[in-house]
């Protein structure tokens, strides 16, 4: 009688394993996207929120803040970012409260920047170019209010500035469609809970996976070509 083979059955073609490795990583991706986290009471503590001396403020609403964030910590000048809420109608509101769409608010950033060495116009210049001004209530494959682009002007300087670079972009946009990006006073700002700060930098892969599979980028050069790819 034949001993049995201590090699086991035959191996399966090692492409089936990558592909059945593939499809177990983007469901995972999947599930992230499609299903958002409720905060807990570790993460639902107050964010602080530094200004050193001599530094401004900006707010800027563009889609997904773990992005507009992760594009901000990339421009020389800026010292800091916060992910957070702004422009609703609810106090201090959570990330699951916001996501349902009921309470007004924006996905949005605090950008402490040295005017020493950025403008608050170029600050505008490059949030022009990290967004797609043309979608409204949206941005890229997040869809609703909470994902609105939006210019929240920290004083009423900023607010003319804001006004006259979109009106300078209106005349030399690079495609046809609509700007939708609104311009508003900044009236309130709450930070997200711990868990949304520094998301880039704390969750690479999940935060990578995410910005890919919603097409920013691909979605950037197409709007702005080249140069956007570079600041993205």
């Amino acid at each position: 009688m034949t001993k049995p083979s201590r090699l086991g059955p035959p191996r399966k073609p090692r492409v089936a394993l990558w592909l059945a490795l593939a499809f177990i990583l983007g469901l995972i991706g999947w599930w992230e996207l499609a299903v958002p986290r409720a905060p807990t009471v570790a993460t639902m503590q107050p964010v602080a929120m530094a200004q050193p001396a001599g530094s401004e403020v900006a707010v800027f609403a563009g889609g997904c803040f773990w992005c507009t964030e992760a594009d901000f910590d990339k421009l020389p000048g800026v010292l800091s970012t916060t992910s957070g809420y702004t422009g609703g109608k609810t106090a201090n509101p959570t990330y699951a409260e916001v996501a349902s769409h009921a309470t007004g608010h924006a996905e949005a950033v605090r950008v402490v920047f040295d005017p020493k060495q950025v403008s608050y116009l170029q600050l505008l210049d490059y949030f022009w170019r990290s967004i797609d001004p043309t979608a409204k209530d949206r941005q890229f494959c997040d869809i609703g209010t909470p994902y609105r682009t939006a210019i929240f002007a920290a004083t009423p300087a900023q607010l003319q500035m804001a006004k006259e670079s979109l009106a300078a972009l209106a005349l030399s946009k690079p495609f046809a469609e609509p700007i939708q990006t609104q311009i508003v006073m900044l009236d309130d700002f709450s930070p997200a809970e711990d868990e949304h700060q520094n998301y880039h930098q704390n969750n690479p892969v999940r935060y990578n996976y995410y910005r890919s599979s919603c097409g920013r980028d691909a979605r950037l050069k197409q709007l702005w070509g080249d140069p956007a790819a570079k600041n993205n």
